[in-house]
């Protein structure tokens, strides 16, 4: 057999993917180099990797076990890439880190000086929703988590990182009267919501919940960008973190609407397991952000204080 790594990259991101358009997008190929690359491989094995029932591939069970032990050689090989530059004196290694969705506004400021001074350190973020998160934690698939509500069931490590704030918020375009109640404005125009199971959500929920909002009107989006670009178009009014929303403020296409008993304020935490057993990375990381994280709020965060 002669099959070479690339082979082995490209058939565990199939695999993974289950499309090969979808891996072919994430490896920033062409489809066409991916299914030949695809075929090259599976020529050289006399049993099926793949099979396509109805335009949609699947996996064999021995495409399966073959996916396995290319990952567990590409681990390998990476692993040797990690000796030698630890040989040389460089701390190197993998870090993975999970985010709840609003927190791509945060987290890369936690890791940007991080990554300059540790050039052979490898970054996976996942930025995904909070349920996710949580799973990825249960499942010790990443070494940290960046969320703004901490999981209780889990024991779990925390270090504060940064306020999070939530306000009323809606388009400037849309022409209100300053003094119309807040229910009175909510009952003319819809309230936008992310997806079950979204931190933001929950807060905003609960909010409304205590303080009685009316929800004759409802609209769900998926991601906190939708949300976003929905209100500048002036579909509703919804609760959001205010992280994600500074330029929006700065370029007069969004405001906050004042309520008494806004913003809701919560906390970006960086957690990780109790029991886990870091890395040499994740130990360096740890580290950094304590002696840190002040600094970087400091030094980026300032604006913060405006609202």
């Amino acid at each position: 057999m002669e099959y070479t790594l690339n082979q082995l990259r490209i058939f565990t991101k199939i695999v993974h993917c289950q499309s090969i358009t979808k891996a072919s997008q994430e490896l920033f190929l062409t489809q066409p180099a991916v299914s030949i690359q695809l075929k090259k491989f599976q020529d050289q094995f006399p049993i099926p990797l793949t099979e396509v029932v109805g335009k949609k591939l699947y996996v064999t069970d021995f495409g399966q076990e073959i996916a396995e032990s290319a990952l567990k050689i590409l681990d390998e090989l990476e692993a040797i890439n990690y000796k030698t530059k630890a040989f040389r004196g460089q701390l190197s290694g993998r870090l993975k880190i999970s985010s709840a969705s609003t927190g791509k506004y945060v987290m890369p400021y936690f890791l940007s000086d991080f990554l300059r001074l540790h050039p052979a350190v490898d970054l996976v973020m996942d930025v995904t929703n909070k349920s996710q998160v949580v799973r990825n934690l249960e499942q010790n698939e990443v070494d940290f988590s960046l969320v703004s509500v901490v999981p209780e069931h889990l024991k779990l490590s925390t270090v504060k990182l940064l306020q999070n704030k939530l306000f009323l918020v809606g388009s400037t375009g849309i022409k209100r009267n300053p003094r119309m109640p807040v229910h009175a404005l909510l009952e003319r125009y819809p309230l936008l919501f992310r997806e079950f199971g979204s931190a933001t959500r929950n807060s905003m929920e609960q909010f409304m919940e205590k303080e009685n909002w009316p929800t004759y009107k409802k609209i769900e989006l998926t991601s906190n960008e939708a949300l976003k670009q929905a209100l500048i178009a002036g579909l509703g009014y919804s609760i959001m973190p205010l992280i994600g929303i500074k330029n929006e403020l700065k370029s007069n296409d969004l405001e906050i609407i004042p309520y008494k008993g806004l913003p809701v304020i919560t906390h970006w935490h960086l957690v990780w397991l109790s029991a886990k057993r870091l890395s040499p990375v994740a130990e360096a990381y740890l580290q950094f952000i304590q002696q840190e994280k002040e600094r970087i709020i400091r030094d980026t965060f300032a604006w913060f204080e405006n609202y």
